[in-house]
Parts: C-alpha cells; structure tokens; sequence
C-alpha cells in the first residue's frame, strides 16, 4: 500500500512543485465534461470511496493545478480531435491506455497501476468509454476523482467520428439491444456472453448489465401493451390469455436465485478433451432479486392440480428461429404447482423490469434449477403428460458417461438435467497472477441446485495437501430453500520463500455432497456439469 501511494505521490508532489511558479491560474473555474450523471448505484460498498479520497488527499492540489494549467493552454488552443477507432486501438500497455468520457479523451496509461480498485478493473475500459462502468461504481462521480482523472486529458473525440454502422434489417439479430462493454463475449449472434471474475463477486446481488447472457435465438423486441402470455386450460377446461396488468393482479412473490447455465465451466473440460458449446470459463452464474407471480397461482387460476396422466409443464419462449421454432423447455409438474419451490412468472429483476437479454417482458425463474430451464420471453405455458418436445429439452442438457461419444450417443438414454450438483469457484487472484508475499485473500462463490444450502467451502494453497475453511459471506440460506450462492473469502498466510502458490477450492452442501476432484472422470460430450474443484496457479512476489 506505501509503495502504491508512493508512486501515486511522488509525480503529483514534482508537477505541482513546478506549478507553484506559475504567476496565476485560469481566471474561470473549469471542470471536465459534466454531461455524464451516472444513476442507480448497485453497492454502498465505500472502500472504493476511501481509496479514492486517498488518493484525491494526496493529488488533490496537484490535480487541480495541473488541471487548470491544462485548461488554460486549451483556452488558447484547438484540442487534438481522435476517432474513435484511434481511442480503440490504445488499449494495451504496449500500445497505451486510452479512454474516454464524454467527448473528452484521457490517457490513463500511467495510472493504471495506481487505479485504487487494481488495474485489471481499469483495463476493462482500456480503448473505450467510462460511463458504462462509471454507472456501476457511482463513487468515481466525485470532484476530486474527476481532477485527477483531468490531468491525463490528451484531446476530445472528433465531432465528426459517427458511431459503427448497425446491421442491416435483414438480419435477424440486427435488433439486439445493447450490452456493456465489460461483458467477456463467447459469441455476437446469439449473443452470449459472461461477467470478468474481478467483477463478478463483488456484489452478491449482480448488477443487471453485468449478470451472464445465455440467448439461443435473436432477441425478440416485444410490445408490453399488447403482450399475452397463454395458459393453456386442462382438458375440457378454458385457456387463459394474460396481459401484464393481468399477472400483476396475482400475489406479486420475490425471491433472490441464482442462476448457473450447464456449461459454466466448460472451458476446463475442453483442455481434458474436445466438446462441442461455447467456452464458458467460470462466469456462466450470476444472481438476481426476482419478482413476480407465483406460477402455481396462475396454474390453480386456469384449473390445473396434480395429476398422474399430466406430469410435465412445457414453457415456450418468443423467441424463434426463420423457421419459427421457438425456444422450449420444461420442469416437473409437482415442482411447478409446490408453493414453497418459489417458481415465479418474474417482469421484475432487481427491482427494475427485465432487461430484453434477460426476458422481458415475462420469464420462468425456476430456483435451484438449471438456467436452460428458465424460459426467456414467455408466451406459452402448458401442461402435458411428457416433457417439452423442444431441442434443448430433448437433444440437449444432458450428462453422459466418458466414454460415450457423438457416434455411440443416445439423447434418450438421459434424463434433461434439472437440479445442478454443487458448485464452488475462485474469482480472486485470477489464472496467472502475481500476488505479494506475506498474506493472500482468496475469494469465489459457491452454490448448489435443489435448494440445498452450501454449508463449508474448503481452500488449499498447496494443490490440496492441506486445507483451509473460508469465511462464507451473504444472505443465509433457509434449509431446503437455499436458492442463492454463497460468496466466501479466506485471508491466509503466504508459506516463507514461495514462489507460486496452486490454489483450489472446493465446497459441501447441507447433504454433504463434494464436488469431485479432476475434471476427466466427468468429463461428457456437451461439457455440461462441470463442478470439479477448481484450481488457479499463481505467483508470489517476494
């Protein structure tokens, strides 16, 4: 920490050394682009605020100097104008740090490393705007973040710069809505794509425009005032055709759940042998405060109960193919009708409507169940004596043995998963980092399906010799209803004279399941239900 502030020290105390000769500042008080208010911030957290106040503390003069300094050789000078793609192409140490804010352009090259939140959550900007993640961390709106950030204003972007041209009308997914630039992407069309560790546990609730993206088809872009979702009547019975105003009659219910797609993880599996599905690294899992109705409420409205011939409700989504397939999916009757399984018909998402990646206006939100089996832009609920004929019901997420492969594969042989097995990840430090000798905080999540309550996560820095307990943060679970992850963290004590550290955790359920400990004995075609420990190396520093 002395080192850091050393560092961030030392060039303020030399500019505003040189400054104190200047006869007089600028006569008229400027500041950088105000346009930008960001709204809503996701977390009282303030040791990002004390870092900052720290820093202001000592560059507080320097900046203000420096800043006025620069604004007065402006008054007198035309800005250099940059691109877009010029500010684009500055994001690497190698080539400098480029971002910008509002119209004006910094580079933040040197300051990176003195970034009070780490330099990798800076670099999640580099060659782009920093309003997106200005929105999220509401503590760098402050005066004295913004004079130190006005000492390293290079230009403005050109007025004359247009954005990139959108996609043409005919392509489907040309009416995507926009996403945050944080997000790492595993593909454009469909859109998927998952939170950067060093951001993804921060929050136990995840912010909106940082929780994963699994789509499967191109997102539709539904009207709210003429949308119906269709409940399909019992046999002899009448259907329903529900409007928004219509589901917000029925008892509104809120649950936090965590949602995992079956292939988190799946990149680890992929170095064991090849699958088919996308890369996902250990950020396919995020969690939200749902709201909506009830879905055994609406059910018991349309005449539905337990049955022995009608086992199954099938969901359909919105969302289509050019052939107009829609996406289908399905759970268990009993779970769907069990008020105490908190299945909810969600319009609501941390408090605010869904976001169009993540169903609006309408989607199932299935606790303890795998995502695939909650249903994105909700037109269609049924219920039938046989689970969803959908793809991805019936060809899809499923768990096979090692030795199966896509020539020996029986999609039929499989049950669709449904409850995931237990779960556990570490976020901080990150694959390859260096740490500092002395002492080394650890941090991860941990989640299992089925409402079981994660109740121990075990930490090893020597590749599983010996253990350590982490300290598990967040709500706490109820038995049988532990919908949400745990977040959880271990401060240990880095062994004398290491030079890398092979970090793994692993975690245990309330019913005493472990996950596994390599990744080949589960290893499947899909690369589905990874949850083997998960091990980091790094290197210590001395």
């Amino acid at each position: 920490m002395l080192l850091m502030l050393h560092r961030a020290m030392v060039p303020g105390l030399r500019q505003a050394s040189r400054l104190r000769s200047t006869s007089r500042l600028c006569s008229r008080a400027c500041s950088t682009d105000d346009s930008f208010q960001p709204r809503h911030p996701i977390s009282d957290d303030n040791s990002g605020d004390r870092g900052w106040r720290v820093m202001g503390t000592l560059l507080g003069l320097s900046a203000v100097l420096a800043y006025h300094e620069r604004q007065c050789r402006a008054a007198q000078e035309s800005p250099h104008l940059y691109t877009r793609e010029e500010v684009s192409s500055h994001c690497s140490p190698e080539t400098g740090i480029w971002v910008t804010l509002g119209h004006e352009v910094f580079d933040v090259t040197e300051f990176v490393d003195i970034h009070p939140g780490g330099p990798s959550k800076l670099m999640l900007a580099a060659g782009g705007p920093l309003e997106p993640f200005w929105s999220l961390y509401a503590i760098h709106n402050q005066s004295h973040v913004r004079e130190i950030l006005a000492q390293y204003k290079i230009g403005e972007l050109n007025p004359k710069d247009k954005a990139p041209p959108t996609l043409g009308t005919c392509d489907p997914y040309a009416n995507d809505p926009p996403r945050h630039p944080a997000l790492k992407i595993n593909s454009q069309r469909p859109f998927n794509a998952e939170p950067p560790l060093e951001l993804l546990t921060e929050n136990y609730i995840t912010p909106n425009p940082l929780f994963f993206t699994r789509n499967h088809l191109p997102v539709p872009n539904l009207d709210p005032d003429t949308y119906r979702l269709q409940i399909v009547g019992p046999p002899g019975g009448q259907s329903l055709s529900l409007s928004l105003d219509d589901l917000y009659q029925f008892p509104k219910h809120e649950v936090t759940v965590t949602l995992q797609c079956a292939g988190n993880r799946r990149a680890e599996m992929t170095k064991v042998k090849e699958v088919k599905g996308l890369e996902w690294r250990t950020g396919a899992i995020s969690t939200a405060r749902w709201a909506g109705a009830r879905l055994c409420d609406v059910l018991v409205q349309a005449g539905h109960h337990l049955s022995e011939t009608e086992v199954h409700v099938c969901f359909e989504g919105l969302d289509s193919d050019p052939t107009g397939t829609a996406y289908g999916a399905s759970i268990p009757l009993a779970r769907a009708l069990d008020p105490e399984a908190e299945v909810i018909l969600a319009y609501e998402m941390n408090g605010q409507p869904l976001p169009r990646d993540h169903g609006f206006p309408v989607r199932v939100v299935v606790p303890g169940v795998v995502g695939a089996r909650h249903v994105k832009w909700l037109g269609k609920v049924s219920v039938e004596p046989e689970e969803s004929e959908s793809h991805w019901q019936r060809r899809d997420y499923k768990g096979f043995s090692p030795s199966v492969d896509w020539d020996t594969v029986d999609f039929d042989s499989a049950p669709s998963i449904q409850e995931l097995p237990i779960q556990s990840a570490i976020t901080e430090p990150q694959e390859g980092e260096t740490v500092e000798s002395g002492e080394v905080t650890v941090r991860g999540y941990a989640w299992s399906g089925g409402g079981r309550a994660v109740v121990r996560v075990d930490v090893s820095l020597d590749g599983g010799l010996t253990w350590q307990v982490a300290e598990l943060e967040g709500e706490e679970q109820r038995p049988r209803k532990a919908w949400a992850w745990r977040l959880w963290q271990l401060q240990a004590t880095v062994p004398a004279g290491q030079k890398e550290l092979n970090i793994i955790c692993k975690a245990v359920d309330d019913n005493y399941n472990v996950q596994p400990d390599t990744v080949a004995p589960i290893w499947n075609l899909r690369g589905v239900l990874n949850n083997a420990w998960h091990r980091i190396h790094v290197h210590v520093t001395p």
